[in-house]
């Protein structure tokens, strides 16, 4: 008897068609895959899934071929990329350019932190989800660096006021460190991440940010890789931004 149809597991940034994660965790060919699931012989979470558009989240759905479970093992990858300007820092948004389509490696990564679209410089991307939780919660401190500039001059009082902390978006902005390039370029280092904070921060100074780049995260720095291009962090790279403050 033909198996029902069952209902779609539920979508998210992180799935993938069910037919991939069968062959990324090397129980068949994407095409076998396909046959499988059309035979009645793949369920998720309990029910059997049939619709070849089908998509599943490897860290929350339950997939199992034939009753018996399927688990992806991935190794665990770190990556640093410049984006470039006109990407957005999502796994899934219609119509724009991700800036997941610019690491072309066997792995699913998601991109660790933010950066807007208009926005360029440092950006890590990883599978490992401790690595997310440790570099975006405040209390673990790590430094992120940018280097600012505006369409016009700004004043040393208003550089201080940035470095002092303001108010923004009902609370205060913690102390930064903000060193002059230029008249109209600086550099500054956060130690938290609210929504747009630099632009936001400039614009209460009454000034506009034109080009917004970041340097550095906590021990990893951009250096020479050019705009579009990634590289795998090093070994001794990954302590640094995966270890809580003391």
């Amino acid at each position: 008897m033909k198996p029902e149809p069952s209902r779609q597991p539920t979508d998210s940034g992180t799935s993938v068609r069910l037919q991939k994660y069968l062959s990324i965790a090397g129980a068949c060919s994407r095409r076998h895959g396909e046959e499988l699931m059309l035979a009645g012989r793949v369920s998720v979470n309990g029910s059997v899934v049939t619709a070849l558009g089908a998509r599943v989240d490897p860290a929350r759905d339950r997939v199992e071929l034939d009753g018996c479970p399927v688990v992806a093992r991935q190794r665990t990858v770190y990556i640093a990329l410049n984006k470039p300007a006109g990407y957005v820092t999502s796994c899934r948004q219609p119509g724009e350019k991700l800036v997941t389509e610019l690491v072309d490696i066997p792995e699913r990564v998601y991109p660790v932190g933010r950066l807007d679209k208009d926005s360029t410089g440092l950006l890590l991307l990883t599978n490992d989800g401790a690595l997310h939780h440790g570099l975006s919660h405040p209390s673990f401190d790590h430094e992120k660096e940018y280097v600012v500039t505006l369409a016009a001059p700004i004043s040393d009082a208003a550089l201080q006021k940035m470095a002092d902390g303001m108010m923004l978006m009902g609370s205060c902005t913690r102390p930064a460190e903000v060193h002059r390039i230029s008249l109209r370029r600086f550099r500054i280092i956060l130690k938290e991440g609210k929504n747009r904070q630099i632009r936001r921060m400039v614009q209460k100074v009454g000034q506009t940010v034109i080009k917004l780049h970041r340097i550095r995260i906590s021990g990893i720095r951009l250096g020479d890789l050019e705009s579009g291009k990634w590289r795998y962090l090093d070994p001794e790279e990954i302590p640094v931004i995966s270890s809580r403050r003391e």
